[in-house]
């Protein structure tokens, strides 16, 4: 049976966006995620060492997040592979990355991409 961690509603102000005033001022970001990752040994041990520590993986999308891109896609993408990178017991991961007011012509509203992944390279 598979087993998740979940680090949801994570809030960035970011430079995402295909139009000049996204890149210059900037936009809300929420970011939600799931991992899928062996936490078998942490039930029994009650050790941060023996699971996915949820503030390293902050701190990874934090990064990521400051790092512009024109679409949400190439953003999740990116999240996505630095955490296989960073994580390799990280089996899965669903990414959600949600632009809060895009302007789209509408007051309010949200765009989002939502990726789900396997990590070939899961041990």
């Amino acid at each position: 049976m598979p087993h998740y961690i979940h680090l949801r509603n994570l809030h960035f102000h970011a430079f995402h966006g295909v139009m000049p005033q996204e890149r210059t001022v900037g936009n809300d970001y929420v970011v939600n995620l799931r991992a899928e990752y062996p936490i078998e040994q942490a039930m029994q041990s009650d050790d941060v060492a023996h699971t996915l520590n949820y503030a390293e993986v902050y701190a990874v999308v934090e990064k990521e997040m400051q790092t512009p891109s024109c679409l949400l896609e190439n953003v999740a993408h990116r999240i996505a592979q630095r955490l296989f990178h960073d994580f390799p017991r990280i089996r899965s991961l669903r990414l959600e990355v949600v632009k809060q007011n895009p302007p789209m012509g509408t007051c309010g509203g949200e765009a989002a991409v939502e990726i789900q992944l396997n990590n070939d390279k899961s041990q």
